[in-house]
């Protein structure tokens, strides 16, 4: 049986901290959230650490679990559950949460499954749930750094169906899933920080 390699993103680390002083402003009346694409599992553990009236439910594709499993496993947190197998495209979580997080995620999904994502969304939120998604996006149809620039024609040679959303069309399938925009932060890395609520 081959062992799995715990995976790591230096990214993770970069990034976490100006991550946390948002969602603990943002996250602060929450109890339960949803993180989507989890990819390694470190931001769910370093928030949920970090974050102990949470209960952090990391999900992600089925391939990923494992690896984000030994991160989980390794932290032995009391508000860290097992994570969940979690295509936006298929069957969601029957729970309800109040908030959901999501990292560097909509710029590797397919535009298809962005917007199935928002559109599910609805299904799985509390009344007056928080959403906040971290990562590089457009405005006007344009790129706010050169370097986000050369990282979307790096996404796009990866594969056609990756690259850096509009800010206006992601927002409109927030508006149209009925959340209302309350944040948009800068963050290290000309990323931003955007956050929504469902309801008024």
């Amino acid at each position: 049986m081959n062992a799995i390699a715990k995976p790591h993103a230096p990214s993770c680390e970069r990034n976490r901290d100006p991550i946390l002083a948002v969602l603990r402003e943002h996250f602060a009346g929450r109890r339960k959230v949803l993180e989507i694409a989890s990819g390694t599992g470190q931001h769910a553990v370093y928030f949920a650490t970090h974050l102990p009236h949470l209960s952090w439910q990391a999900s992600d594709l089925e391939e990923q679990i494992a690896g984000i499993g030994l991160w989980v496993d390794e932290a032995a947190l009391p508000n860290l559950p097992p994570p969940l197998p979690l295509d936006v495209r298929k069957e969601w979580p029957q729970e309800r949460f109040d908030a959901v997080f999501s990292a560097n995620s909509l710029h590797i999904m397919a535009w298809a499954e962005v917007e199935c994502l928002f559109a599910r969304l609805p299904d799985v939120l509390e009344p007056e749930a928080v959403l906040a998604v971290y990562g590089p996006f457009n405005y006007g149809g344009r790129f706010t750094s050169d370097s986000n620039a050369q990282f979307n024609a790096w996404l796009q040679a990866r594969g056609a169906h990756m690259a850096i959303r509009d800010f206006e069309a992601v927002n409109g399938l927030a508006a149209a899933a009925g959340l209302q925009p309350v944040a948009d932060l800068e963050m290290p890395a000309n990323n931003r920080l955007l956050v929504w609520r469902l309801g008024g």
